[in-house]
């Protein structure tokens, strides 16, 4: 074998990632961009593009129509809309980590042995569909569902508690379906924390708070961020879930998206929608890149 086999597999091997992205992202991005610049139209498929092939590539700048864009920006609904997910899925990312940092924390401070079995009871729920585990929480949040029956079972007369279709709802449904997403990358993280650091900053007389907060959080923060990350991001374009537990008020911009591709059948309106989604979704991933830079140099 040359000498220069050795590089030659090394690039091939590394190319294989590219040619992924390029194949799986790149492309299909480059077909909703396509539509995004084109016109609604009654025909299968339902628009009209600016451009056909290379041959006209030259005229792509003068041809392009940013009316679809500029109705997001004019229209609440979409502006509303894609607000009301960044809160939710925000919400969604705090109640989470509230959640699965003691969890994460619990688990990776548990005897070794017991570890697998505490992972598995997390990963546990992927198991199951994920439409059939939405399901269950209609049958435990609507009126007179488990969740009155649990209550009326512990003494607690009262009015039905009204939870479905409503935020709270989603909320509840989102934090439950993305919490695994938060707790694997923190276990991650804490699993492999020197213990001796604990016991060192205890030796210099750090009360147990102090020594979580100057050393076990900071330690973490690579945990937190790609846990955070992991929820945010699909939290934001959620469809599934607002639609089977939310109401009216719950317009998260995944619905206008499938209202748009399906039941209007406004392909360009929606890819403009998709677009503005991916640059929404792009931005948090872009900060956390450089808030990990910025740490790794400080450090």
């Amino acid at each position: 074998m040359s000498a220069a086999a050795p590089k030659r597999l090394a690039r091939l091997v590394v190319s294989v990632p590219y040619l992924w992205l390029a194949l799986f992202f790149l492309a299909p991005f480059a077909i909703v961009l396509r539509m995004a610049f084109s016109h609604a139209a009654t025909a299968l498929p339902p628009y009209e593009p600016h451009w056909e092939g290379l041959a006209q590539l030259s005229d792509f700048l003068s041809q392009l129509d940013f009316e679809n864009f500029r109705l997001l920006g004019n229209d609440p609904l979409y502006w509303e809309s894609y607000l009301y997910s960044l809160r939710i899925a925000a919400l969604t990312t705090v109640f989470a980590l509230a959640i699965g940092y003691p969890l994460a924390y619990a688990m990776a401070s548990a005897p070794s042995r017991w570890r697998g079995v505490l992972l598995v009871f997390v990963i546990l729920p992927f198991w199951t569909s994920f439409l059939i585990r939405v399901y269950a929480w209609i049958g435990i949040l609507r009126p007179e569902g488990l969740l009155d029956a649990g209550l009326s079972l512990l003494g607690i007369e009262g009015e039905p508690l009204r939870l479905l279709n409503t935020e709270t709802a989603v909320l509840l449904g989102m934090v439950y379906s993305y919490l695994p997403f938060m707790v694997l990358p923190l276990f991650a993280t804490l699993e492999k924390l020197d213990r001796g650091l604990l016991e060192a900053a205890a030796d210099l007389g750090a009360a147990p708070l102090t020594a979580f907060l100057t050393v076990t959080l900071p330690l973490s923060l690579p945990g937190i961020l790609a846990g955070s990350a992991l929820v945010f991001i699909p939290a934001v374009g959620e469809f599934v879930i607002p639609d089977l537990l939310g109401g009216p008020d719950t317009n998260m911009i995944g619905k206008v998206l499938w209202n748009e591709f399906f039941s209007n059948r406004d392909w360009p309106l929606a890819s403009a929608v998709a677009v503005v989604l991916l640059v929404v979704l792009v931005l948090p991933l872009v900060l956390l890149q450089r808030a990990r830079l910025r740490r790794e140099m400080a450090a």
